[in-house]
């Protein structure tokens, strides 16, 4: 069955606020009924429309041929992952990657907003389509590349992401909501303290949560997150049983065991 089953892009985004204690990343928790990572801890994030790809979206910030070599993708992919990492963004914590030119971002304040995120969730219109009605522009330059994961192929396994994760700071003025009906709950937690829960058997979550929080814990604010020079490589884990139990192994070596929800 492994074989069969497609490979779908999307994008994730590590939403980031400063603290007095360091970064806080928004985390929410799918739903059980999810047919993906039900029951577990995630980032914003979710599989690439098609729509995403159009050419009409007005872009502040780096040209899309900047985020080709990145992401290893073309243009064409390139935009549409950025596309959807700003609409995911916005359809999970209510937060729109946007504004009327560089250097703004737009308020997403009021009942008519959330008609807005509601008819984008259900694809009523596509993100292009909503930015142009607005007035706005894609702010491209609030994202920074950082990882490339590729879900493996098992035979459990029924959905399969090619997925490229994007940082971003929590633009000033907006803030998020709890929103999304794919998720049960949402909150801002510090890496290291989501990291303590996993350990507890509190929190469980798949290897890129994992793995990404950890990277972001050895940093002491958002712009030092943002700063950083990353060249993300693809990775993708393989999967084995360690005691009894299911677990992957990263091209590195280092071997996570998978937690149940």
């Amino acid at each position: 069955m492994s074989s069969s089953v497609p490979v779908r892009d999307a994008a994730t985004v590590v939403l980031l606020r400063d603290s007095p204690s360091g970064p806080e990343a928004f985390l929410l928790r799918r739903v059980r009924g999810m047919a993906f990572a039900a029951g577990m801890t995630v980032f914003p994030g979710g599989a690439v429309d098609p729509r995403d790809a159009d050419a009409a979206v007005g872009w502040v910030g780096p040209p899309v041929s900047d985020w080709t070599t990145p992401f290893d993708a073309d243009e064409a992919l390139a935009r549409a992952l950025l596309c959807a990492a700003v609409r995911e963004t916005f359809e999970e914590s209510g937060v729109l990657l946007a504004g009327p030119s560089a250097g703004e971002v737009t308020s997403t304040d009021g009942p008519d907003w959330e008609d807005d995120r509601v008819g984008l969730e259900r694809r009523y219109f596509s993100l292009a389509e909503l930015l142009a009605r607005r007035g706005l522009l894609l702010r491209a330059d609030l994202l920074r590349p950082w990882a490339h994961w590729i879900t493996p192929p098992t035979e459990s396994v029924r959905r399969r992401y090619d997925t490229r994760f994007f940082v971003a700071a929590l633009p000033a003025g907006q803030c998020t909501r709890d929103v999304t009906s794919e998720a049960d709950a949402v909150e801002w937690v510090r890496p290291s303290d989501a990291l303590d829960q996993l350990r507890r058997g509190e929190r469980p979550m798949m290897p890129p949560t994992i793995v990404t929080l950890e990277e972001i814990a050895g940093f002491g604010s958002v712009a030092d997150v943002l700063a950083a020079d990353r060249s993300p490589a693809r990775i993708q884990p393989t999967v084995s049983t360690v005691d009894g139990r299911p677990a992957v192994t990263l091209p590195n070596g280092r071997v996570l065991r998978l937690a149940q929800p």
